[in-house]
């Protein structure tokens, strides 16, 4: 659903006032956080969609490793998780469906936590993803809504998903940018967020369904600052930009820079095709992260060393300057 229809529902819903609720909808978190004990709270997400995919174990793989970010998005630990299933058994082989929920189990014993069961309902078309229970102390919450002034901004994964998929699904994909799309999004952030508590953190959320722009402006206006961006440092994945410069965008590019239409600032010799890959919706992409300067080389070593794969310093948190976010 688009940024601009979700934000609308959620303004006309009753809120929750309560001393241990910790997070809840009013930055548009990655995961809600309850407090149950003076040094425990749970962090809690739920997230699911169609197939990107034809492979159902894959696509299984992808939809709960997108699942399990929002918790890694808040420094938390996953620890239990429930299937999410739309299924039409009426004319696919259960096959199928087991295919599907043996790639989420995989991802899931991968993170170390507890597939507990879940919920399927017949359905049109296929739809699966998780809801998934983390921990964390009180003290270790990170959220996107505390970015510091001075301090730089990474990103622990490439970006462009979106066109990729999209090409892929019209069968004009090169075989070397699906390949490095799948094992993309099936890729933990578990690395990433554990790197990121440990260096002194300011702000930390994940890149999916809104585009780079999207979650990183969330992330701007909840701290009320600037986020100034390199274009030419954005990790992106092969091939990426010159599919979306071919037309294979969803509509949900077109909706996210819609969106955020006025609320960022474009220097006078940004490339225009890759501008737009700010706007492609992401699926279980990286995690963005704010910390001091000064931590981000041990932070990137951190992360390659347990992700193999090493986050890219992609701009700074600025005074804010009238726009959510500028590209440079």
């Amino acid at each position: 659903m688009p940024q601009e229809a979700i934000a609308q529902v959620v303004r006309g819903l009753p809120s929750f006032d309560h001393p241990d609720l910790l997070v809840g909808t009013e930055h548009f978190s990655d995961a809600g956080v309850y407090r149950v004990h003076p040094d425990l709270c749970i962090v809690q997400s739920l997230d699911f969609f169609p197939p990107l995919v034809e492979d159902p174990f894959t696509f299984g793989q992808i939809a709960a490793t997108n699942s399990l970010s929002d918790i890694y998005a808040m420094g938390a630990t996953p620890v239990t998780a429930l299937n999410i299933v739309g299924f039409p058994d009426d004319e696919l082989d259960l096959q199928v469906l087991q295919d599907i929920l043996r790639g989420g189990a995989d991802r899931v014993l991968k993170a170390n936590a507890v597939l507990l069961g879940g919920h399927t309902v017949r359905d049109t078309e296929i739809k699966y993803g998780l809801s998934v229970t983390g921990t964390i102390h009180p003290d270790d919450i990170v959220t996107n809504s505390g970015a510091i002034t001075g301090h730089v901004l990474l990103l622990s994964k490439p970006l462009g998903t979106g066109f990729i998929t999209t090409a892929n699904k019209k069968s004009k994909c090169p075989d070397v940018a699906i390949e490095a799309a799948v094992e993309n999004m099936i890729r933990l952030n578990g690395g990433a967020s554990r790197a990121a508590v440990n260096g002194d953190t300011s702000a930390i959320t994940d890149i999916t369904g809104f585009g780079f722009a999207g979650h990183a402006a969330e992330m701007a206006t909840a701290s009320n600052v600037t986020l100034s961006i390199d274009l030419d440092s954005l990790p992106l994945l092969p091939h990426a930009v010159e599919l979306g410069a071919s037309g294979f965008r969803t509509r949900a590019s077109k909706s996210n820079h819609d969106f955020l239409e006025g609320d960022f600032a474009v220097s006078d010799n940004a490339d225009p095709d890759l501008l737009a890959i700010v706007f492609d919706p992401q699926t279980s992409g990286g995690l963005l992260v704010a910390l001091p300067e000064e931590a981000s080389e041990a932070y990137i070593a951190e992360v390659e060393a347990a992700d193999g794969y090493a986050p890219a310093l992609i701009g700074r948190v600025e005074e804010r300057k009238g726009v959510s976010l500028r590209f440079n």
